[in-house]
């Protein structure tokens, strides 16, 4: 046995011994990985430089507003267009062309105008007719009638034809409807070409449906938003809600930890029930009727989500799934109702340990407010960066031309040699872009953007991380609980964890942020070789997905434990990951079942108010309830406040218990600690609770070796 030992202890480090003037976290420490300190230091220094010339370059303007062939913005203030707020396209068929999905810009001149148009007419028909100055206006800026009808076509002075249209997303598009089945626009089932051709309005409107789609997602998204602000007031209120259940069911837990853990698991038994008794009543109630029974897959996606809930097959979807899920949950309680004995004792510790430091509940709204910097710095640099283009022109040309796509001067074109060699060519705005070296340096600085986002995300984590578990590791290291502990435990830890670590901490969210970055580059480049229809490069980069999952995973994990040693002994970061590393391999066995359970049980408590406040938010957005003489507001799309709602009080949720599961694996660290470095004898006590001594020793070898003490 003294061999097997031995072997295994080689195997996973050596356990600490007993040291007599070990109390806790150690405060005379020094800096640890200071080169990392240093390095980075100056990424954030590079990083608020690249932001600087990106905010000095970029305008955000270029993706929220429309603009004309010349790269002019439609309806703001301080242009020439001021008073022109719609986008119309002399062609909108052209807008189903290949060439949109690559430059982002139809083949067709384009112009800011005041209105859209609200008729049907040819320019051969207006030229001669009192609609002329109707028409003009649909015509580029300055435009003459002093051209041939051959030669204003051909120079794109002015449209073919108009035809009835509505504003959409700022852009003009061919009002469509139906009519006894027959499409049309307008009241004209035809329209008349740049030739004098008359052709079916069919073609016209599967143009415009092409290049309706190119813009559906921009309809969408202005639809959410209208969506946000109408209901903002209501998700607030959801999402303080979610916020009160949460420090509620915290508060709770600290006093009646054990009750509510059980109430907890009954609660969430009950929630998942009600959900598939509603499912099976909503199930019965579409018996019969019309259209209830169309599949899902013969309907497809709609984004107007309220049409699945007039489908039975969507409930019994619903049903089937809440099922499996009560099914999968009541098991594991089966199975595991020993360990979660265990897991409650190990929560009522660290509910006694959160007790004597109740501001680490406030904590994690530092946290919050850090990450909010970060992704506010980001997502503002990442479109400064992406608006930091100049307008670049190409020549366009529906017929063969030897220059097409090349770039060109609208300025200079009508008498430069270009013109002469595309007689039917137009020198129009195409994207932005540019060839300088900032402009070819783009692509690497949002790379560089998006690698500093999430460096600065996991430091801030990281942070949180080694300063909560320095809070709780004060707590279990100190004999007489709370006498022994330090006055500000959460503050001096902080203190401790930016004087002394954040070298260490820069590392290790450094080598998190590695990985990540790699499985966005794997992501971008999963995106790009989805139309080679390469099975084996498929096949290899699905692998390589997997497998940096699965790093990113293991990572998080022990750097999670190497923060914890951080916080206790001060030593850097390689050293505390090895023996974080392997004091939880020499406990593999309690590692793996404690740390599960308490994770399942935490996670039933987040499921258990998410439940709670996302059917309270169902039952209001969809006007089943009503708050005194208040009422939902009329929105698009009702599951888009209720997501956010139920997202929130996840996050909200997280927050909270996140407090509670660093609580719990420091605990668990430092009772693994205490046992190897103590025997519970009088001169060298346990430094755990006698309750948790009566939980974990029951029946260990060290409960045996304990009595024998106590009996001498």
């Amino acid at each position: 046995m003294g061999k097997d030992s031995q072997h295994y202890y080689g195997k996973h480090g050596t356990p600490q011994k007993y040291d007599p003037t070990f109390k806790g976290p150690i405060y005379n420490r020094g800096c640890t990985d200071v080169i990392c300190c240093v390095l980075l230091f100056l990424a954030i220094v590079g990083y608020v430089a690249v932001g600087i010339i990106a905010w000095t370059h970029g305008d955000p303007r270029k993706v929220i507003y429309p603009t004309d062939s010349r790269g002019e913005f439609c309806g703001q203030k301080g242009t020439k267009n001021a008073n022109k707020p719609f986008l119309f396209y002399f062609n909108i068929v052209k807008c189903a062309s290949p060439l949109v999905l690559l430059e982002f810009q139809c083949p067709t001149p384009q112009i800011c105008v005041k209105q859209c148009p609200d008729r049907y007419l040819t320019f051969l028909k207006a030229r001669t007719s009192p609609d002329f100055d109707y028409y003009k206006q649909f015509c580029v800026p300055g435009f003459q009638n002093n051209k041939g009808l051959a030669e204003v076509l051909r120079d794109g002075d002015c449209p073919a034809v108009i035809t009835p249209s509505k504003p959409l997303a700022q852009r003009c598009f061919p009002a469509i409807h139906a009519n006894k089945g027959v499409l049309m626009v307008g009241n004209e089932t035809t329209y008349e070409d740049g030739n004098g051709t008359r052709k079916n309005i069919t073609e016209l409107v599967e143009g415009a449906k092409k290049a309706n789609m190119v813009l559906e997602a921009r309809q969408l998204a202005m639809q959410i938003f209208e969506d946000y602000t109408v209901s903002w007031y209501w998700i607030v209120i959801g999402l303080v809600i979610a916020m009160v259940l949460s420090l509620l069911f915290i508060i709770l837990l600290r006093f009646l930890a054990g009750i509510m853990v059980w109430v907890m698991i009954v609660m969430v038994i009950l929630v998942l029930g009600y959900g598939i008794f509603h499912c099976y009543m909503e199930y019965s109630r579409l018996r019969g009727e019309a259209g209830s029974d169309i599949s899902l897959v013969d309907l497809g996606f709609q984004t107007d989500l309220r049409v699945y809930l007039h489908l039975r097959q969507t409930w019994m979807a619903f049903m089937i799934i809440l099922s499996i899920l009560e099914v999968v949950i009541i098991l594991l309680l089966i199975f595991l109702r020993k360990r979660i004995l265990i897991a409650i004792a190990l929560i009522k510790e660290a509910s006694r340990a959160v007790g004597h430091v109740m501001c680490s509940m406030l904590y994690p709204l530092v946290t919050f407010f850090l990450l909010c910097l970060c992704i506010a710095y980001w997502a503002s640099t990442a479109v400064f960066l992406s608006t930091s283009n100049v307008a670049v022109y190409k020549i366009f040309d529906d017929t063969s031309c030897p220059l097409l796509g090349q770039t060109c001067n609208p300025e200079t074109f009508p008498s430069a040699n270009e013109s002469r060699l595309c007689p039917s060519g137009h020198c129009q705005f195409a994207f932005y872009g540019g060839e300088s070296a900032y402009h070819r340096a783009l692509l690497g600085l949002q790379f560089f953007n998006a690698f500093m986002f999430f460096w600065l995300s996991n430091f801030v984590l990281a942070l949180g991380q080694v300063t909560l578990a320095g809070a709780f590791a004060s707590y279990y290291w100190a004999l007489r609980k709370p006498e022994d502990m330090p006055a500000f435990p959460l503050f001096s830890a902080f203190g401790r964890a930016l004087r002394y670590h954040t070298g260490s901490l820069a590392f290790g969210s450094l080598i998190l942020a590695v990985v990540q970055i790699i499985r966005v580059t794997l992501e971008y480049l999963d995106q790009r070789l989805k139309a080679a229809q390469n099975k084996f490069a498929r096949f290899v980069m699905v692998c390589l997905k997997c497998c940096f999952w699965c790093l990113e995973k293991f990572i998080k994990f022990l750097n999670r434990n190497a923060y914890i040693m951080i916080a206790i002994y001060g030593t850097n970061f390689c050293t505390s990951a090895r023996n974080a590393f392997f004091l939880l391999m020499r406990n593999i066995i309690r590692v793996a079942v404690l740390d599960k359970v308490t994770d399942f049980l935490f996670l039933l408590g987040k499921l258990l108010i998410v439940g709670s406040v996302g059917i309270l938010a169902f039952f209001f957005f969809t006007h089943r309830i009503r708050v005194v003489q208040d009422t939902a507001p009329p929105l698009n799309y009702y599951w888009v406040p209720i997501l956010t709602v139920i997202i929130g009080s996840y996050m909200i949720a997280h927050g909270f218990f996140s407090v509670y599961g660093m609580c719990v694996d420091t605990l668990f660290l430092c009772f693994c600690e205490d046992l190897e470095r103590n025997d519970g004898s009088q001169e060298r006590p346990y430094f755990m609770s006698p309750e948790m001594r009566d939980i974990f020793l029951k029946g260990s070898p060290q409960e045996g070796k304990q009595e024998e003490v106590e009996e001498e």
